[in-house]
């Protein structure tokens, strides 16, 4: 008898057998349950399902609108008050989140596309940095000593002193334990620095959620399925920024060092030119919310449940000229084949023009998104909080409404990818139809030394180029260029301040609204027509012009036809490649819409409004060196319209090429069609055996 095991024998060939089995089911029951390593409670398995990853994500996505999109845009004149930081500043701060995404966007796709890797964790870690990045954007708050501030104000005409707008700022530095001084305070570039760091790591942690975030929903739906989720995911993410400016606008009503100081002490209220809020608040609530979305989604599997059944039953669309595509995985693993998978995808046109139209469809919105409410506020003459509502109301229920109805479109009549770019081409074609809201537009308010002249007669080209803002009725007033405090007389007409107005006394009206009397350069014929106890308001004048409910309804359709064709075009793109490269295709995409659509978007939009410009605010004696004050509301209103008209026609033949060049893979939908018995076959005995 030999002392050695006989591994041959049967009876230990099954006891093998049946450990490998019990081994390979503990793996497979752990890379399809919820946990952190070995914690994996069966009270959480529950939530192991596509709506609860769902549901985490868009929370995610909402969050990364809130911060990026929501609480910045709300906060960044408080900080470049706070701080002393100029707007080249704040736009190198600005251009942070768009820098990293680039950095990110290729490492992260192309990598997290692999089959092994896992979206979830990577997602969880952009969370991470996405709050970390929240974190460090409060941090200068805490870096500088408390803010107090007193303000004395005199603006009306004096014939013995120059009439100033004197603001007095005191600093207490009791509390200052971070050894800083006035001089570092005067020195905001390393604020900037701090604001910018943040920013990359705003745009590092949120370069997951928009292409991995995508392609994990896609993975574990049905394909009918899957535009409806995508469709609610971006409807959360385009939510996010309305829900950031309510929450940010309402933090700045409370004093930023509340927790120290009454601000009613001060003698300050929200309304005063120098009131600085809370703006660091909402920061470090966004913080804490991603840290504990990071933590739930990190704990989801690579592979939800389910998930290889629909994989199973999906044909692929991908554009196939039997050339590029023969069989091969594309499913590159190594740093080297980097190119290779690039060049891939170029060579994919109906992926490249989409990628163009996603570009045009991009400027569009983020020129719009920017310039639009002072669109608003120029062409109708409103207040900028009346302007920021008339947004609200245009684009909440368009950008969240069109983007769902998109995506129920394509799942409700089941569109092939052909008729999904078919959809892109109807809803863009009606949406440049709609442009023609920008050619609304309303006269300029009389404004004494710009528009009219101060006896309301209409001033030629050539003196709104002279800017004549002395007249004889303000000639002794000794009134300073550099306060731009305009009011409205009771003659209906602009001026630049009540000492250019000639008014030579104050009287508070109430709390918010301040009333002028003596004001020699208002006509008095006017004066004798009304029975008010003052000659000007520090309000805006009233507008005649009556087409601002028109424009609300154009405008309404146009971006209700703009979001209707994202939903849509986002999935004409994942299906038009093949399943191993939908991460790293979107990441392509969303590179290619940064750098030609939303990067140059802005400063196209701003140098032609700036084109517009009548009068600019002077600062230390140069007339051109501050903000734009008023604008030539035709030329504004045509120099919008051409963009929006141009961009949309541009998407229309972007759009058409995409159709035009798709070539189904009729050979590999007839195969699968034909296979389709062995198919369910197979999945049955799947079912069978993990049962």
């Amino acid at each position: 008898m030999s002392g050695k095991l006989n591994t041959s024998s049967p009876v230990l060939r099954r006891n093998n057998d049946v450990e490998q089995k019990s081994s390979t089911t503990a793996t497979v029951l752990s890379s399809h349950t919820i946990g952190w390593g070995k914690f994996r409670p069966k009270c959480l398995q529950r939530f192991c399902t596509a709506k609860w990853a769902l549901f985490w994500l868009c929370w995610a996505g909402a969050m990364q609108g809130l911060i990026v999109n929501g609480l910045i845009n709300v906060v960044i004149t408080t900080i470049e008050k706070r701080f002393g930081l100029r707007s080249r500043q704040t736009g190198l701060v600005a251009s942070g989140y768009d820098i990293a995404s680039f950095i990110c966007l290729i490492p992260v796709t192309y990598f997290g596309g692999r089959t092994n890797s896992s979206k979830s964790r990577i997602i969880a870690t952009g969370l991470l940095l996405l709050g970390l990045g929240s974190l460090v954007f409060s941090i200068p708050h805490f870096l500088v000593g408390h803010y107090r501030v007193t303000a004395a104000e005199t603006n009306t005409c004096s014939v013995q002193t120059n009439a100033t707008n004197a603001t007095i700022f005191q600093y207490d530095d009791e509390r200052n334990t971070n050894g800083m001084t006035n001089d570092d305070y005067e020195n905001p570039v390393w604020f900037a620095w701090l604001f910018f760091v943040a920013q990359m790591l705003h745009g590092a942690g949120a370069s997951p959620l928009f292409t991995l975030g995508v392609t994990y929903i896609d993975e574990n739906v049905s394909k009918k399925m899957s535009s409806v989720y995508l469709g609610i995911y971006y409807t959360m993410a385009m939510m996010g920024p309305a829900f950031g400016y309510v929450v940010g606008g309402q933090l700045l009503l409370v004093y930023t060092d509340f927790l120290y100081i009454d601000s009613s002490e001060l003698g300050l209220t929200s309304d005063s030119k120098v009131w600085i809020g809370a703006w660091w608040v909402g920061f470090l609530i966004a913080a804490l919310l991603c840290f504990l979305l990071a933590i739930s989604i990190s704990g989801y599997p690579k592979v939800l449940p389910g998930a290889e059944k629909f994989q199973q039953q999906k044909n692929s669309e991908a554009y196939n000229d039997n050339k590029t595509y023969q069989g091969n995985s594309f499913n590159y693993t190594k740093f080297k084949e980097l190119p290779l998978a690039v060049a891939v995808l170029l060579k994919n046109p109906t992926f490249f023009f989409l990628n163009l139209a996603g570009a045009s469809e991009g400027m569009i919105i983020a020129g719009f998104a920017a310039f639009l409410p002072k669109l608003i506020e120029n062409q109708f003459s409103i207040s900028p909080v009346l302007s920021a509502l008339i947004m609200g109301l245009i684009t909440i229920p368009t950008g969240g409404g069109g983007t769902f109805l998109g995506g129920y479109l394509v799942k409700k009549f089941d569109l092939s990818c052909g008729d999904i770019i078919r959809l892109c081409l109807i809803a863009t074609t009606i949406a440049t139809a709609f442009t023609s809201c920008f050619l609304l537009s309303c006269p300029n308010l009389d404004f004494a030394g710009v528009t009219i002249d101060y006896h309301k007669n209409q001033t030629s080209e050539a003196s709104l180029n002279a800017m004549q803002l002395e007249d004889a009725c303000n000639a002794n007033c000794s009134c300073n260029r550099d306060i731009y405090d305009p009011v409205c007389g009771i003659d209906d007409i602009m001026y630049y301040s009540p000492c250019f107005a000639g008014c030579s006394d104050e009287s508070v009206k109430n709390d918010e609204i301040k009333s002028y009397v003596e004001c020699e350069c208002i006509r008095h014929d006017s004066i004798l027509n009304h029975t008010s106890n003052f000659e000007a308001v520090n309000l805006i004048c009233s507008s005649k012009c009556s087409r601002l409910p028109y424009f609300v309804m154009l405008c309404f359709a146009l971006m209700l036809f703009t979001f209707l064709a994202t939903m849509p075009a986002l999935s004409a793109t994942l299906r038009c490649v093949y399943d191993d490269q939908r991460s790293f295709a979107l990441g392509i995409q969303w590179i290619k819409v940064r750098l030609l659509g939303t990067i140059p978007a802005p400063m196209i939009f701003g140098t032609l409004i700036d084109e517009t410009c009548l009068l600019w605010q002077q600062q230390r004696g140069d007339h051109q060196s501050g903000a734009c004050l008023v604008y030539e509301n035709f030329h504004m209103s045509k120099y919008m319209w051409l963009l929006a008209f141009v961009g949309k026609l541009c998407s229309v033949v972007f759009f058409f090429a995409a159709w035009w060049f798709y070539i189904p893979p009729k050979q590999h939908v007839v195969k699968s069609n034909n296979s389709g018995t062995n198919n369910i076959a197979d999945i049955s005995t799947i079912d069978a055996m993990t049962a």
